[in-house]
């Protein structure tokens, strides 16, 4: 596993928030994970690669392991294809009237979750190579088993006459976080029919996909012939069983300081008031970047080396951190989160604070936060 140790930028640097990728962190990530497969790795590059840029994410997976893409809609597995990516591509959350032509155009698999979507690409998209797919127990994607074997032989009639190619059986565990939950061992089971009834309609399924990244981690008895990794690629492990690098880093410019008298409150609601007299330290990031609004008193961010709270509610534009009696300036640069190598938050802190998923930080952050990788123009904001 890499490490990345974030350095102070340059004030001229500091126009406003940034978020950094590395990419060295997502190999690494990558080929943990590969390790750990008992079969093919497939990178998923959903969500803009968990907010992460899917084009860089995508890339550097399969230079480091990856063998395949997968993503939900057909809008973006076109747009991985339109940057030049040529692996296999699977997208498989589509309504019926989705774009299923232009998909197989490109080259695009697409996964099938009922007769109407199966009906819909032979309409539209005759010749589509697709993956059948199977509720194995979240009642959300995927077919009901009540319906599986009637799909199965609606395909296997369509594949007769060259209309399709099944290539796929994928399904989803439900409570992969929590290993021992009896839920995987029934979801296991019943893909393990789904294969079985699929292959007795006929069909020969040469890709056959369960586990995602906790169960890649954690299940190996899942693994089938590939294993679908998306949040394990920038971090996240679901599982918290596994040290993965963090890819993601997010700084702000102090934009404005003013020292306060004991007594008083700050922000909306007037949530937080001094307990002494401070400085305050103002960041231009707040809830429309993608922080979270209501702070719960336990969120930090680093400055001047050191950890700082942020205090009052945070606002669309902006965000108040207190400093202390430390003689932080306009211009100097706060670490909202990192890899926690310099001692800054990582997302898994903000995660806690806020009571929410990882993936939900880290897909969060909006249009207005300037982007760039490791080794670019914007290397100093990290």
């Amino acid at each position: 596993m890499t490490t990345t140790t974030l350095t102070r930028p340059r004030v001229s640097d500091a126009a406003g928030p940034r978020l950094l990728v590395d990419p060295a962190a997502v190999a690494a990530n990558t080929r943990l994970l590969a390790g750990r497969a008992r079969g093919d790795l497939m990178a998923v590059v959903k969500a803009d690669g968990f907010g992460h840029g899917a084009v860089t994410v995508a890339r550097t997976a399969l230079a480091h392991g990856a063998t395949s893409l997968g993503v939900t809609t057909v809008a973006e597995a076109l747009a991985l294809r339109d940057a030049g990516l040529r692996a296999p591509v699977l997208s498989w959350l589509n309504p019926v009237d989705a774009d299923f032509a232009s998909a197989v155009a490109a080259g695009v698999e697409l996964a099938v979750p009922d007769a109407a979507h199966l009906r819909a690409v032979l309409d539209t998209a005759p010749g589509a190579r697709v993956h059948l797919h199977l509720d194995t127990g979240l009642a959300r994607d995927g077919a009901e088993p009540a319906a599986w074997p009637s799909l199965c032989r609606l395909a296997r009639s369509a594949e007769r006459t060259g209309r399709v190619r099944v290539v796929g059986v994928m399904g989803h565990l439900a409570c992969a976080d929590r290993p021992r939950h009896p839920a995987n061992a029934e979801g296991r089971s019943r893909f393990a029919w789904g294969v079985r009834t699929a292959r007795a309609a006929g069909l020969r399924p040469s890709v056959r996909h369960l586990a995602a990244t906790a169960a890649t981690l954690t299940d190996p008895r899942s693994h089938h012939t590939t294993v679908r990794v998306g949040a394990g690629l920038v971090g996240i492990d679901p599982s918290g069983t596994t040290r993965l690098a963090w890819a993601m880093s997010l700084t702000a410019p102090v934009v404005s300081v003013r020292r306060v008298r004991a007594g008083t409150p700050v922000g909306y609601g007037h949530t937080w008031t001094a307990p002494r007299a401070t400085t305050l330290a103002l960041l231009p990031v707040g809830y429309a970047d993608g922080l979270p609004r209501a702070v719960p008193g336990r969120a930090e961010v680093l400055l001047r080396g050191r950890r700082r709270p942020v205090v009052g509610r945070v606002s669309m534009d902006q965000t108040v951190v207190d400093v202390g009696d430390e003689p932080v300036r306009p211009g100097e640069v706060a670490v909202l989160l990192g890899p926690g190598t310099g001692g800054e938050p990582t997302p898994e802190d903000w995660a806690d604070w806020f009571d929410v998923l990882p993936h939900e930080v880290l897909t969060g952050f909006g249009p207005r936060v300037a982007r760039g990788t490791v080794g670019t123009s914007l290397r100093d904001a990290g």
